[in-house]
């Protein structure tokens, strides 16, 4: 499957947006018309790359705007920007979110005693590429972190993009280690371990994320946030259950059988939705 961008006023302005677009060219919602798995068969799901590596500007998926473009979040009037908080610079993964996907605010969490934060469930892109605002991408599960955000559940699901290189090295799918990485290492097979991968391959990056969603608040005077799980990652097996269930909220929710509020639903793939439309609607 293919998919396209298109923009509508200036970056790093209120009024910018980016339409998304598929294969044949008619406009669709990144929310609810791009499907979930890409192979529901390995586990390999959809991301959607909100904001690129190294980048500042807070954009994300407009859930309360018709068809949900990508937008820069406003805050007090005034467009959001992340703090670079020492050594980090911007945000250090490509961040987006899993389509298809729902953290009910009406459900309490089992794990954190917290209800969902009323967002598509977020990802961080460890891949080395750095991806495009829009861009969307095939995606390997990893493990997860459990964000508690003012109250609210806010699952980190770290990923890495299936195309990249080095994504068989990660889950105990490869067969060696990269050479690269292991020339000074005795351990020289992979373990069928999961997020203990990244430690391993990608050494200091957990640590980075955990330290990153911990302090990324506290330039704009708020206090640190809290973890669920003590701050320690759970793994992939755990992070693809979490994933399919928010992908479950969503269901109930496309379909109009819980509250969606002040969420739009407008779409134009899900044919059972009482909020699908024509494409010419959509166009409109």
């Amino acid at each position: 499957m293919s998919f396209s961008t298109e923009a509508r006023g200036q970056p790093n302005t209120v009024g910018y947006r980016l339409f998304f677009k598929n294969a044949e060219g008619q406009y669709i919602s990144p929310f609810h018309d791009i499907p979930v798995f890409a192979d529901e068969a390995q586990n390999i799901f959809h991301a959607v790359v909100e904001v690129p590596r190294w980048t500042n500007a807070k954009m994300e998926i407009a859930t309360k705007d018709a068809l949900n473009p990508l937008k820069q979040d406003v805050k007090n009037g005034k467009l959001r920007y992340v703090a670079n908080v020492f050594p980090h610079k911007g945000y250090i993964w490509n961040y987006g979110a899993i389509p298809q996907t729902w953290e009910d605010p009406h459900h309490q969490d089992s794990d954190t005693s917290c209800c969902g934060d009323n967002d598509p469930i977020d990802i961080c892109d460890i891949g080395d590429k750095v991806c495009a605002a829009g861009e969307v991408i095939r995606v390997k599960v990893l493990g997860t972190l459990a964000l508690i955000d003012e109250g609210e559940t806010d699952w980190k699901v770290v990923v890495i993009n299936a195309d990249d290189p080095e994504a068989a090295f990660f889950n105990g799918t490869g067969e060696r280690l990269v050479k690269q990485r292991a020339a000074d290492r005795d351990d020289c097979v992979l373990s069928p371990t999961d997020i203990d991968d990244v430690a391993r391959l990608k050494p200091g990056y957990l640590e980075a994320t955990l330290d990153w969603f911990k302090r990324y608040k506290v330039p704009d005077g708020k206090a640190e946030n809290q973890f669920a799980f003590s701050g320690h990652f759970k793994g992939r097996d755990f992070a693809i259950e979490t994933v399919k269930s928010t992908h479950q909220f969503w269901k109930a929710l496309i379909a109009q059988k819980t509250d969606a509020g002040e969420l739009n639903c407008m779409n134009t793939s899900v044919s059972e939705s009482p909020f699908c439309c024509s494409a010419e609607d959509a166009a409109a």
